[in-house]
């Protein structure tokens, strides 16, 4: 998995994770194996629970739309959010709790300004359904669709600090050529982000 590499070069190793909206661990899992990091994990779904007891993992049921007060400031060195901000009720407030729990940042959205996404739209008249979005209108989890420009003046709004990004293609890779317009031509990114 490309993105996961990614990322993985985005953490330090021996760091503090936070995985917010863990999923099945398996993203935390490999970080814990590969990077040494000390993670906890915090997910609502009874399955992806059970998934990460099994995997062996520190987990923390709990509704992320409800608040993150139970956390310190500053009392992570790394917060992962791995498309799951879209998902939220209020991704704004999620933002500055990632950036007030965390010392850094990183977030992976899905772009929907992506061009396969914008000719969806425009010559099917429908929305679209990817392999980052794949399921349809009236049952996608994402509620809050955003594109790289809506989420970077996010950003800009809440003085969040980009400190790098990495652009995805639909190969799920980074290649240079993606920065020539991210906002089209990127499928996701991967945000490392601090205050």
């Amino acid at each position: 998995m490309e993105t996961l590499s990614i990322i993985e070069n985005l953490v330090n190793s021996g760091s503090t994770l936070l995985d917010l909206g863990c999923g099945d661990g398996s993203m935390l899992k490999s970080l814990q194996d590969n990077k040494s990091v000390k993670g906890i994990g915090v997910e609502i779904d009874k399955e992806n629970l059970q998934k990460c007891i099994e995997r062996g993992l520190n987990v923390i049921e709990q509704d992320i739309d409800n608040g993150l007060s139970n956390f310190l400031d500053k009392s992570f060195d790394v917060v992962l959010v791995s498309q799951t901000i879209q998902v939220l009720k209020n991704p704004k407030s999620t933002l500055e709790e990632i950036t007030r729990i965390g010392k850094e940042g990183i977030i992976v959205i899905p772009n929907f300004g992506h061009w396969r996404s914008r000719l969806t739209v425009l010559f099917k008249g429908k929305m679209p359904v990817t392999d980052c979005s794949p399921s349809k209108w009236y049952n996608t989890p994402n509620i809050h669709l955003c594109t790289l420009s809506d989420f970077e003046s996010l950003c800009g709004e809440l003085n969040v600090a980009i400190i790098e990004k990495k652009i995805i293609s639909l190969k799920g890779s980074e290649s240079g050529y993606l920065s020539l317009w991210p906002n089209l031509l990127g499928r996701s990114v991967i945000y490392k982000v601090s205050k």
